[in-house]
């Protein structure tokens, strides 16, 4: 069974986080497209992707529209390049709980190793996957490293 904003806020609200569920008028499949609905900076949108290193997941939270250098987190995950694969959208629901384009950075099904790429925390506000396709999730990026933790690395191209 999918998770949703729904149970995305009863985290929030059990975890004491500081965090606000913003419903949007309509579906953003893009950084720029949320970036301008909400009235924000590209690299103020957060992006909660899902990888598979030799198997294990390993949640990368990466902003804007920077990229993930594979090769740099695969090196700091310590698996080869080849071992290192993004989920299926199929299995980012199995474990995450969440369909692909709504994944929050935390409230998962799964406890998940989430490595946050440097960048993410050059902002004060961040929006992230907010449950729900027309959800994001609006914080603070020192209450992003309270909730998921301080594993970051130089991860963005």
């Amino acid at each position: 069974m999918a998770l949703s904003s729904k149970a995305l806020d009863e985290f929030i609200i059990c975890n004491r986080i500081k965090a606000e569920i913003i419903f949007l008028q309509r579906e953003t499949r893009t950084v720029a497209e949320a970036a301008a609905v909400l009235g924000a900076k590209p690299d103020q949108i957060i992006k909660s992707i899902l990888f598979l290193a030799d198997g294990e997941p390993v949640l990368v939270i990466n902003n804007g529209l920077a990229r993930v250098a594979w090769k740099r987190l695969a090196d700091y995950l310590g698996v080869s390049r080849r071992r290192l694969k993004t989920a299926s959208a199929e299995k980012v629901l199995e474990i995450t709980g969440y369909q692909v384009g709504a994944v929050p950075p935390f409230g998962h099904l799964t406890a998940l190793r989430t490595v946050v790429a440097t960048a993410v925390y050059t902002q004060t506000i961040v929006y992230g996957g907010g449950g729900d396709v027309q959800a994001l999730m609006k914080m603070t990026t020192t209450e992003l490293k309270r909730v998921v933790g301080w594993e970051t690395a130089v991860i963005s191209k």
